[in-house]
C-alpha cells in the first residue's frame, strides 16, 4: 500500500526546538527518519519561513537565501516564504518596531490544496492554532502527526493529533552544534 507523506516544517516553531536542543536541525536525515518510520513510499516536504527585509539588520541576509536555495534545488523541498511584515507600535516607552511572519495560513491552505495528494500529514510545530485543520484532516481520513518539543507544543495540538513526538528525543535528525552570531564572529577573524 502507498503511503505518500506530506511533511509541513514551520520554521519559526521548529527554531525554538533548534534553540532548546543546541543544534540545528538535518533536514535530509530528518526526511529519512520520517519516511523509514512511517513506512513513506514517497515524502514531499514544504517549508514556511519568513525573513527579514534587505537593510534591517547589521548582518548580511546572503547565508539565509543560500539555505533556501540548498532546501529548494538541494533537498527539494517546496519552500515558502515572504518577508517579515514591520509594524510600528506604541508602548509604554513610545513608538517600537515589531516584526510578524506568521505562516499558518499558508501551511493550511497547502494542506487542503494537496488534500488529494497524501495520506499521512506531518506538521514540525507546536501551535495550538493547528488543531482545527488537523480536526478536519483526520475527519477526511488522514493520519497526522506532530514533531515538537516538549516545551512548544499545545496540549490541544498534542492530544489532538494521531500522534505526538518531542523531536528533542530523536537523536539521530541533528546536526552540527547551534552558535550564536558573535561566537561565528570570533571564528572568522
Amino acid at each position: 500500500m502507498n503511503n505518500v507523506i506530506y511533511v509541513f516544517i514551520d520554521a519559526s516553531n521548529l527554531w525554538q526546538a533548534q534553540k532548546a536542543k543546541g543544534k540545528f536541525l538535518d533536514y535530509e536525515k530528518t526526511t529519512k527518519h520520517i519516511k523509514q518510520r512511517f513506512s513513506g513510499t514517497k515524502v514531499k516536504v514544504f517549508y514556511y519561513t519568513a525573513y527579514p527585509a534587505e537593510g534591517t539588520r547589521s548582518y548580511s541576509l546572503d547565508s539565509k537565501h543560500k539555505f533556501f536555495t540548498f532546501l529548494k534545488k538541494g533537498l527539494g523541498f517546496n519552500v515558502v516564504k515572504k518577508e517579515l511584515k514591520r509594524i510600528t507600535v506604541v508602548n509604554e516607552s513610545g513608538e517600537a518596531i515589531e516584526e510578524k511572519g506568521n505562516m499558518d495560513v499558508e501551511i493550511t491552505i497547502d494542506a487542503l490544496h494537496y488534500l488529494d495528494q497524501y495520506h499521512t500529514a506531518i506538521f514540525l510545530t507546536g501551535d495550538s492554532d493547528f488543531l482545527a485543520l488537523v480536526v478536519y484532516l483526520k475527519n477526511h481520513k488522514k493520519k497526522v502527526y506532530i514533531f515538537s518539543s516538549r516545551h512548544n507544543i499545545s496540549q490541544e495540538l498534542r492530544t489532538g493529533a494521531d500522534g505526538y513526538t518531542d523531536i528533542l528525543n530523536i537523536n539521530d535528525i541533528w546536526g552540527r552544534d547551534l552558535k550564536h552570531k558573535a561566537e561565528l564572529q570570533k571564528e572568522e577573524v
